[in-house]
């Protein structure tokens, strides 16, 4: 097989993780329409990612977050976004670079998507997938999401 100078894998991962900076630009310009809500998993030990002292004690490989209702100061820049939610009754200011970003789900529509360093991997539900330690600020509410319209590229893959 031919080897792949445009890194197509690379190229793809960028795109979707446009979709989920473009939705978050939408959730900070206009507010969440309808149901909207985004589930959004990261890694806490990313070089770029500034958690709390606590909560990465709390979460030291992965958290998720939810932004729903009690989202704060929700700020997009082409490298990583911010928000502040509340965690216990205090308020934190999270700032999650775009490459830490592992999934990204929104139940409503029962939309997501799954990062990895091999590109988009389909996200399936939590119990399947094997997660553990997210975290939920005050006031979300834990939905199970499947991944009825999730994007695989897994056939497009090199083998």
């Amino acid at each position: 097989m031919a080897e792949d100078f445009l890194e197509y894998d690379r190229l793809v991962e960028d795109a979707m993780r446009g979709v989920v900076r473009r939705a978050l630009e939408e959730a900070a310009e206009k507010g969440l329409p309808g149901n909207h809500h985004f589930y959004i998993t990261f890694a806490t030990r990313h070089p770029a990612a500034a958690v709390p002292p606590r909560l990465a004690a709390q979460y030291p490989d992965t958290m998720t977050i939810v932004l729903q209702h009690q989202y704060y100061g929700l700020e997009v820049h082409s490298t990583h976004f911010e928000v502040t939610l509340s965690f216990n009754r205090v308020q934190e200011r999270l700032h999650i670079p775009w490459e830490a970003v592992t999934v990204f789900h929104d139940p409503s529509v029962d939309f997501g998507l799954r990062f990895s360093r091999q590109g988009v991997e389909p996200l399936l539900p939590a119990d399947e997938a094997g997660e553990d330690g997210t975290g939920q600020p005050e006031g979300s509410k834990g939905d199970e999401g499947g991944g009825g319209n999730v994007v695989s590229l897994d056939r497009f893959r090199k083998k």
